[in-house]
């Protein structure tokens, strides 16, 4: 049977193996497991950085999606940035990707997160019409990045 839970130390492996082909299939990331590890432990030993859950069957990770708190000052709150949505191939299409999603939005709720903001890919298609059943819905902002060295 397939659930969700928060991620643990215990499944930094899984994780970094999720991250590792998700970034593959990313055009602006590169897979590097050691710089992973250390965003994952970032976030799993400081729950005030966001949480990571995960899809399990039988005890094995096969997706994952983080949510990484901030504030807005524009909606007085936590807001969230939805990242690392990823569910191994051979669940795909499924409903698990939904029961993923849905989780880590029921715990934005709980917590009063009042918005959840995430960056696709411009060109996948599959990506934003599964945000957008969800509830997602383009905005007008666009993002840009400046990498600091």
């Amino acid at each position: 049977m397939v659930h969700v839970e928060e991620a643990k130390c215990s499944d930094m492996e899984h994780l970094i193996d999720l991250l590792t082909l998700l970034f593959s299939q990313e055009a602006e990331f590169t897979p590097q497991r050691d710089i992973q590890r250390t965003g994952l432990q970032l976030i799993l030993e400081d729950s005030k950085v966001g949480s990571i859950f995960v899809l399990k069957e039988e005890g094995s990770v096969v997706g994952m999606v983080s949510l990484l708190w901030t504030i807005s000052t524009a909606l007085g709150g936590k807001v969230a940035f939805l990242e690392d949505m990823i569910i191994k191939p051979e669940y795909r299409g499924k409903g698990y990707g939904k029961q993923l999603v849905d989780y880590a939005i029921a715990h934005a709720k709980k917590v009063t997160c009042k918005r959840i903001t995430l960056l696709t890919d411009t060109d996948n298609d599959a990506a934003q019409h599964f945000y957008k059943r969800l509830g997602f819905h383009d905005s007008s902002m666009k993002p840009m990045r400046l990498l600091v060295k």
